[in-house]
């Protein structure tokens, strides 16, 4: 016996003063409501409703289990109000994940209109230059440099932003850049090839050995300002430090690295996410103009 069903149109039977009102409320025939009254009374070993051709009226033990299933009807009718509600205002908890160069010039700036705009909104944001399990940490939404080969996420192109070949201006006129060491960032591999393009339509290929790697961007900038070697800089970021670095080749330029948002989400997204993604997706379309 499904308890919670019986229990719910018992309450049902109740409102509607009769079992015939009930059943036309519920689009049920009069016989199979009925029946659930008469499986719920034998189950519970006791009479709720004394029933005449003219009225019914509750037993004592009828007003006291009314009232626990008028709480329940309550408290799902409650449950589903809040819940259709989440469509409607972004509200509850959102785990955001990006690297850690993305998250501090890119999503954290986008995501603070959602958080004044939003209050009910509360926000995790992880920067991790690892990529974090989706399911395993519980998170809501990931930006990341390139598409993932997990099977399991929908991805979303969001954007895209160009790495540039940097070094300090003192450094790169004492040596070619093909003498001078390479800072490498821990997801490039020991050896590096970098294939330039110029307007025109011109290739450049750049090869060379890693000889010192990082495990962030900061660390990476910090070497290459202070004249250790050269190494990548995201586009977005080289507004930032012109005075402490310059390009190594300034007539060319790298291809795009495509940024991608993943969710596990499988048909409707959530409003609390929708409007974190629009917001980042904002951001990045600013950065690239």
């Amino acid at each position: 016996m499904n308890k919670l069903r019986h229990m719910s149109l018992f309450a049902q039977i109740v409102e509607s003063g009769s079992i015939t009102a009930a059943a036309n409320a519920l689009g049920l025939s009069k016989s199979v409501l009925s029946q659930h009254l008469k499986e719920l009374e034998q189950s519970l070993g006791v009479m709720l409703l004394r029933r005449t051709t003219r009225k019914q009226s509750l037993t004592v033990a009828g007003q006291g289990f009314y009232e626990q299933c008028k709480l329940i009807n309550q408290t799902a009718q409650l449950a589903w109000l809040e819940t259709a509600q989440f469509n409607d205002v972004p509200k509850g908890k959102v785990k955001i994940t990006a690297p850690n160069v993305l998250m501090t010039t890119l999503v954290a700036p986008a995501l603070v209109g959602v958080c004044i705009e939003y209050p009910a909104l509360e926000l995790e944001l992880v920067a991790d230059d690892q990529q974090l399990d989706l399911q395993a940490q519980n998170i809501d939404l990931a930006i990341r440099v390139g598409r993932s080969k997990s099977s399991d996420a929908k991805q979303r192109w969001v954007g895209e932003f160009k790495d540039v070949l940097c070094g300090s201006s003192a450094l790169l006129k004492t040596q070619p850049p093909e003498a001078l060491r390479y800072i490498a960032n821990i997801w490039q591999d020991q050896h590096i090839e970098h294939v330039f393009t110029s307007s025109t339509g011109q290739e450049k290929v750049f090869s060379t050995r890693a000889s010192c790697q990082v495990n962030t961007f900061e660390t990476c900038f910090a070497m290459i300002a202070q004249g250790a070697g050269i190494g990548l800089v995201p586009d977005f970021k080289l507004p930032e430090y012109t005075a402490q670095i310059c390009e190594v080749f300034p007539e060319y330029s790298l291809k795009a690295n495509p940024i991608f948002a993943l969710h596990t989400f499988d048909k409707q997204i959530p409003m609390s996410i929708k409007v974190c993604l629009q917001a980042i997706e904002n951001k990045l379309a600013q950065s690239m103009d």
